[in-house]
C-alpha cells in the first residue's frame, strides 16, 4: 500500500463497514467494567477463568516489582532472564509434562519465533486454513513451502503430505480456533503427521486453563504426550490471566530456539513481576477446578437459552460462542444495539472471518453468574430474533 493512498484506502474500510475503533478501558477485566465513560456487562474478553484482576495475582505483581523493578532491561540472553523467568519456565515444564519451556513476550512471537526457526526454504509446513494469522504469517515467512488444507481436514491433509517431495515437512494447528470455539481433530493431527513422517505444533493459546482436568488444555484432554506433540504453544494473557507466552517440547527443541528464534533472541523480556504474577496464577489454574466446572455450566446455560431463541449459533463446547449474522452491517447494528441496553459485544468482521461470516463473539468467564448469561440472552432477543 503506497504512503499516498492511505487515505484512499481507509475510507473504503468504512464504506465497506469494517473500519475498526478502539475503546478505553478504565476498570480491571472483570464482567462489569467501565468502558468510554459507561458501566457495561462484557462478553468479549478472553479471561477464560477471571483471574485477570484476582487479588492473589496482584499482590504477586506487586512482590515481583519490589523485588525486579519494573522493566526487565534486556533480552533474555542479555542481562534480562530473571529468576522469576527461570522458575516460570520450570513450572510451565513440569505442568504441560514437557523437559523444558520457554517464555516468550506474546503469543505472536512466539509462533513467529518458533515456525522460522524450525523450517526454511526446502521444507514445507501445513496449516489448517482458519489458524490464526500469526500461524499463518509465521508460515510466509519462514520461507518453507506454505500449503492450507481445508479446516479440521484431516483426510486432505493426508494427501496433501502424502504428495509432498519434502523431506522436512511440519504440520501446525490451532488448539481451539479462536472465532468459531471448535476444537481441533488433536488426535487424528497427531495420528496423520506420525504416519507421514511430520512434525506436530499446535497453538492451544485457547485450551490453556479451560480444557483438561486440570487445565493443561488439548494434550491434557485428549491424553498426548510430547512423542505425539512435539511442539506446545500456549499464552498466559488469556485463561492464566497476565501475559506472555511459552513453547515447550524436548530440551533440544527448547535449545534450538534459543538459539534461532529471532522473536526471542532479539526483544526485551517481559518483566519479572509478571512472571512472579503467572506463577501464582498457575497454581490457581491447577488446585480451583470449579472454575472450569462453572464454566461449563454457564456454557450450557447459554447455548440451551441461544437456541431456544434460534439464534445462529456456531458448535462450540468452549467458552468462545459465536453468533453468525453474516453481513458486517448486521453484525456492527446489532453490536451497537447491545452496546446502547449495556452490554459490551464487539462485532467481528472480515478479514479475520470470510466474507459474510461476521459474527458475535459471545465469551464466557468463570466470572459470569447465571444473571449475567440470563441478561445478555434477554438482549439478544430484543436486538436480534425481534430486532
Amino acid at each position: 500500500m503506497a504512503v499516498k493512498d492511505l487515505s484512499v484506502a481507509l475510507q473504503q474500510r468504512r464504506e465497506q463497514q469494517l473500519y475498526r475503533q478502539r475503546q478505553v478501558v478504565e476498570s480491571p477485566q472483570s464482567p462489569a467494567m467501565v468502558v468510554d465513560g459507561r458501566k457495561v456487562l462484557t462478553f468479549c474478553s478472553n479471561d477464560y477463568l477471571g483471574l485477570a484482576d484476582h487479588p492473589d495475582l496482584i499482590a504477586a505483581f506487586k512482590r515481583g516489582a519490589d523485588q525486579y523493578g519494573v522493566g526487565s532491561g534486556s533480552a533474555h540472553l542479555v542481562n534480562g532472564h530473571s529468576r522469576a523467568h527461570h522458575e516460570l519456565e520450570e513450572a510451565l515444564a513440569d505442568f504441560t509434562g514437557r523437559p523444558r519451556a520457554l517464555l516468550f513476550s506474546t503469543g505472536y512471537m512466539a509462533n513467529l519465533g518458533a515456525v522460522t526457526a524450525l523450517m526454511g526454504r526446502g521444507d514445507a509446513i501445513f496449516e489448517d486454513r482458519l489458524n490464526h494469522a500469526s500461524l499463518l504469517d509465521a508460515g510466509l515467512l519462514s520461507g518453507a513451502r506454505f500449503k492450507r488444507y481445508p479446516h479440521g481436514d484431516c483426510a486432505a491433509l493426508a494427501k496433501m503430505l502424502g504428495d509432498s517431495g519434502q523431506a522436512e515437512r511440519m504440520v501446525v494447528s490451532d488448539g481451539v480456533f479462536s472465532m468459531d470455539g471448535a476444537i481441533a481433530p488433536v488426535t487424528e493431527l497427531a495420528t496423520t503427521a506420525k504416519l507421514h513422517d511430520a512434525s506436530l505444533m499446535i497453538d492451544d493459546a485457547h485450551g490453556f486453563g479451560v480444557l483438561g482436568e486440570h487445565g493443561g488444555g488439548v494434550a491434557e484432554q485428549y491424553g498426548l504426550d510430547m512423542a505425539q506433540l512435539p511442539i506446545l504453544m500456549g499464552t498466559l494473557g488469556k485463561a492464566f490471566g497476565t501475559a506472555g507466552a511459552f513453547i515447550a517440547g524436548s530440551e533440544a527443541l527448547i535449545e534450538t530456539l534459543i538459539q534461532f528464534a529471532r522473536s526471542y533472541i532479539y526483544t526485551t523480556a517481559q518483566p519479572p513481576a509478571i512472571a512472579v504474577a503467572t506463577l501464582a496464577s498457575l497454581q490457581i489454574v491447577v488446585t480451583e477446578n470449579w472454575r472450569r466446572e462453572k464454566l461449563k455450566g454457564l456454557i450450557t446455560r447459554f447455548r440451551q437459552g441461544a437456541q431456544e431463541l434460534g439464534l445462529d449459533l456456531m458448535p462450540s463446547e468452549t467458552p468462545i460462542q459465536p453468533i453468525l449474522l453474516g453481513s458486517a452491517e448486521r453484525a456492527l447494528a446489532v453490536s451497537e444495539s447491545l452496546w446502547q441496553q449495556g452490554i459490551l459485544l464487539t462485532a467481528i468482521r472480515p478479514p479475520t472471518v470470510p466474507a459474510e461470516g461476521s459474527r458475535l463473539r459471545v465469551t464466557l468467564s468463570a466470572r459470569h453468574s447465571e444473571a449475567d448469561v440470563d441478561q445478555l440472552l434477554s438482549v439478544l432477543e430484543r436486538s436480534v430474533v425481534s430486532g
